[in-house]
Formats: C-alpha cells, sequence, structure tokens
C-alpha cells in the first residue's frame, strides 16, 4: 500500500481552500489514497467544479463540499459545528486555505491585514483546537498546515505573509509535542514556489520555473506534505536543494537587500 493509504471510505478528510492549486490536488490524493474527502472554499462555482473531478476518481469513498469563507472570526467554530453536525468525523485535516500578499504594509488595507491573519492564524489554530481534541477522542488523526519556505525570507513587502506562516510553522511543531502521545500528528509544509495562479505569474512563467526546478507543480506539493505527514514529520521542506538554500536567504542584508527591495518594487500590489 502507498504511505497513507487506507481501506476506501473507512476515513474523512476535511481540505480547506480545496477548489483549485494545492488545494485541488490534497483532494484528488487523498481521495485516491481511499479518503472520503470533505472540499472547502469560498467560491461555490469553482469548488462544484473540482468537486466533479475528485469524485469521478474514487468510486469507493464518498466527496462532500461546502462552501465557507474561512477568512472570517468565527469561520472555524462554524464549519465544526456543521461538520458535527452533519456527523462528519475528520481523521485527517489539511489546512490548506491562505491568502498571498507581495504589498508594504503602509500600503496594505487594513481589511486585507485582518483577513490574512484571520486566514492563516487564528482560522488554522482554531481548526486545529476543535479537531485535534474530537480526534483525541476517537483514537488520534493526522493535521497538515500550510507554512511557507517565505519564512525564512522576512523581506520588504513579504512582511505581513512571511510573518503568518512563520507563526505557522512555530504553532505547528510546538502544538505536535503538546498532543502527538494523544494520538495526534501535525505537520507544517514550508514549500518554497508553486507553479499556480496564487502568486499572479502567468502560465508562461510557471511552465518556466517548473524546468528550470524555480517552481513546484501543486501536485509534487501535495505529494510531499502528505507523505511528511503520514511519515510523522513535524516540519517539511520540499525539496533538499531549498534546505540548502536557507542559510543564504536569512543572510540577505546591506546594499543587496536595499537593491532587492528597489528591484522588486515594481511588483508590489
Amino acid at each position: 500500500m502507498r504511505r497513507g493509504e487506507v481501506l476506501a471510505g473507512s476515513k474523512t478528510a476535511l481540505v480547506t481552500g480545496a477548489s483549485r492549486g494545492i488545494g485541488r490536488c490534497y483532494a484528488l490524493r487523498l481521495a485516491a489514497l481511499g479518503y472520503n474527502v470533505l472540499m472547502v472554499a469560498s467560491g461555490e462555482e469553482e469548488l462544484e467544479k473540482t468537486f466533479q473531478e475528485v469524485q469521478s476518481l474514487n468510486r469507493g469513498v464518498w466527496v462532500r463540499y461546502y462552501t465557507k469563507d474561512m477568512a472570517t472570526p468565527s469561520a472555524a467554530e462554524e464549519l465544526f459545528a456543521w461538520t458535527q453536525a452533519e456527523g462528519i468525523k475528520v481523521d485527517v485535516l489539511v489546512n490548506n486555505a491562505g491568502i498571498f500578499s507581495f504589498c508594504d504594509i503602509l500600503a496594505t488595507p487594513i481589511e486585507r491585514i485582518q483577513k490574512i491573519v484571520y486566514l492563516h492564524d487564528i482560522t488554522t489554530t482554531i481548526m486545529c483546537r476543535l479537531y485535534a481534541a474530537d480526534m483525541i477522542e476517537r483514537g488520534g488523526g493526522h493535521i497538515l498546515n500550510m507554512s511557507s519556505y517565505s519564512i525564512w525570507m522576512p523581506y520588504p513587502g513579504l512582511s505581513l505573509y512571511s510573518a503568518s506562516k512563520a507563526y505557522l510553522k512555530s504553532f505547528s511543531v510546538a502544538f505536535s509535542k503538546e498532543v502527538r502521545d494523544k494520538g495526534v500528528v501535525v505537520t507544517a509544509i514550508c514549500p518554497a514556489g508553486i507553479a499556480t495562479d496564487l502568486y499572479g505569474l502567468s502560465k508562461g512563467l510557471q511552465r518556466f520555473g517548473v524546468k528550470t526546478g524555480i517552481l513546484m507543480t501543486p501536485e509534487s506539493c501535495a505529494r510531499r506534505g502528505l507523505n511528511g505527514l503520514f511519515r510523522g514529520q513535524r516540519c517539511k521542506v520540499p525539496d533538499w536543494w531549498f534546505r540548502l538554500f536557507i542559510p543564504i536567504c536569512q543572510s540577505v542584508r546591506g546594499p543587496l537587500l536595499r537593491w532587492l527591495r528597489g528591484y522588486t518594487m515594481q511588483f508590489q500590489k
């Protein structure tokens, strides 16, 4: 059996941000591994389209979708209450929903700051609190949180995004130590660039990034993230060469940082 594979329909996974990109790939892979899949995202039309795709992949599992904006103060509690009312017991939770932001704080609307912090940090923390407690009552489970390689790149323009993702990594590693002996495995995955529409890159640039190894495909990211989760890793940084560049990213300062800021200002939005 493949790592993480279960008897079809015997366990259930919940994936947020599941309508496209990495979230779509998580849903597809989990269905292929035999999990029932509950897909959650804010856009119903796109979510329903992806739902049809996931549903057709494995007829031995059930697939459902729920339209929900997770970037609100009460989103986690409302979603948990809905799953409880529906009798859905989550064995694998993938907190994937996210918003990319490359913009100086002073140029970022307060509403956007709140939305990103709610989505990346508050919603994910409460989701972990609620679903981990339920998992423990039933003998255990798995939680995967999407952090980012940018946590080692606190550069101008990334102050909000990298800080919110740094919290996720720190929280996930510490939380994993709190619940590991209770049967719950928690993993933070910190991928570098992914060939999705998240960064606003054209399809041509995405293909170029994948060919040169600068970007990873969402399929590869989802596969590596779930492998790390089912292997029990607390923090996963795919691929090995990106791990080598962490000290270099952390050492950027002085004239090089000023040049980088000047060059990248044209891309801020």
